[in-house]
């Protein structure tokens, strides 16, 4: 596993008074740090340890969502009523529920 291949970001914590340094595939691992460069230091290293640790115990190890292939495709449970009212615009925009509902999240 190429832990360069996985999601990291880096945002400012007003509680802890410093930046933290994230991986949306480890999403229990956290680092702080006073610099944006430190915390996404401190973060890849935490998770080059955590997979190491996994790997050496026979764990599966979370693949990168960059190398995820993705269907395009997800089902979401909606109220009725909101799915009535999401066929309504869409007929009334001359579009199918699937095009509006895509514009609406991509907007």
């Amino acid at each position: 596993m190429n832990i360069n291949h996985y999601t990291y970001r880096v945002t400012w914590s007003g509680e802890d008074n410093e930046h933290v340094g994230l991986c949306a595939e480890f999403p229990s691992l956290s680092w702080l740090a006073p610099t944006p460069e430190k915390a996404l230091s401190g973060i890849r290293r935490v998770v080059a340890d955590a997979v190491a640790d996994m790997e050496a115990s026979g764990e599966p190890v979370p693949e990168a969502l960059a190398e995820k292939k993705f269907s395009g495709r997800f089902m979401v449970r909606i109220p009725s009523s909101v799915h009535r009212a999401l066929a309504t615009e869409a007929a009334e925009q001359g579009l199918s529920i699937n095009r509006l509902v895509s514009a609406k999240l991509t907007a």
